[in-house]
């Protein structure tokens, strides 16, 4: 545990929080090299490699929940011009992430002015999988996308499958210096969770199909805690969170130096892919062999590319016949 107000800067981590006088707990994100790596292979578009920003490093701030051995995912499928993005969070802190979006109907879309988060992705789903490793169960929530930004999604999967009161922000921009320019991103989460579980309850949601004339019971209210802190993480700018000179543990002290923020350990994070000869000779003994002749290429040869970090692999088709015949 350290001091928030002097620790020393640091890209590419995660760092986790304390507001303990307002019962909140969160995490904060700054990505550098990592998602500028993760970025600059696919040279995407730029409202691409925005949206594709947002999307890793919410992964990164809820992936970096979990055990050591756990997996995380971010996947979203959609019918707008970008039609899937993938992020894979490995624990401790490796990330990889691709997308895929219709090139003609983006370009569109930049033409038009539609590239908010929402007008890109369109409508369709969000799923979040978590996988703990070992015998533990997996997990998946799913999240209607109905032209509402990550953000707003991410609350969405809490309210309906943690129950749990919680604020997202994200940012994603270009850092320019040198004529040369470089991705950054940042995030912060921020949740209430009291000691108390009774001051965590809300309001319940109007049913939608009671009779005419009903009316819900008011609930207690939500609680002044919450509420302050929720307007302090508002105040936050995107400029803050993708700062590469204002430190995490900075940006916490301003906003809640009043009540004092305890800050943890922080957990490094970094671009990593985990796709090998090995995984990718595993995937093709799986196919029949007449699957696998008709991928041989002129040059007889199997050529296959990752799509998260766009390593090519040349495999001998008697390397996989012979892996296939080994079992």
């Amino acid at each position: 545990m350290m001091d928030a107000a002097v620790t020393p800067a640091g890209d590419d981590r995660v760092l986790p929080f304390a507001v303990e006088a307002l019962d909140v707990r969160g995490r904060v994100a700054s990505l550098g090299p990592s998602i500028d790596t993760i970025i600059a292979r696919h040279a995407y578009p730029a409202p691409v490699s925005r949206v594709v920003g947002e999307a890793v490093v919410l992964t990164a701030l809820l992936g970096s929940a979990l055990k050591l051995d756990g997996r995380f995912q971010l996947q979203t499928r959609t019918d707008g011009p970008i039609n899937m993005i993938v992020v894979d969070f490995d624990a401790p802190g490796r990330l990889r992430a691709c997308a895929r979006f219709d090139a003609a109907r983006v370009e569109a879309a930049m033409a038009a002015g539609e590239t908010t988060t929402g007008e890109l992705l369109g409508h369709g789903h969000l799923a979040l999988t978590i996988d703990q490793g070992g015998t533990m169960t997996r997990y998946q929530g799913v999240v209607a996308l109905e032209g509402q930004s990550l953000e707003e999604a991410a609350h969405q999967y809490f309210r309906q499958s943690e129950q749990i009161p919680t604020l997202v922000r994200l940012a994603v921009g270009e850092a320019m210096g040198g004529g040369d320019h470089a991705w950054r991103a940042g995030g912060l989460m921020v949740q209430f969770l009291p000691r108390s579980s009774e001051r965590m309850r809300r309001e319940d949601l109007n049913p939608g199909d009671a009779p005419e004339g009903y009316e819900p019971a008011a609930g207690p209210g939500e609680d002044d805690a919450w509420t302050e802190a929720k307007f302090l993480v508002a105040t936050v700018e995107d400029h803050e969170l993708l700062d590469p000179t204002l430190t995490r543990e900075q940006l916490l002290y301003r906003l809640f130096h009043e009540r004092g923020v305890r800050v943890f350990e922080p957990l490094p994070v970094e671009e990593s892919c985990r796709c090998s000869s090995d995984r990718i000779l595993a995937m093709l003994k799986g196919f029949s062999p007449e699957d696998r002749a008709d991928m041989v290429g002129d040059n007889g040869r199997i050529g296959i590319t990752c799509e998260f970090c766009s390593r090519h692999y040349d495999i001998d088709p008697a390397d996989v016949a012979a892996a296939a015949d080994a079992g």
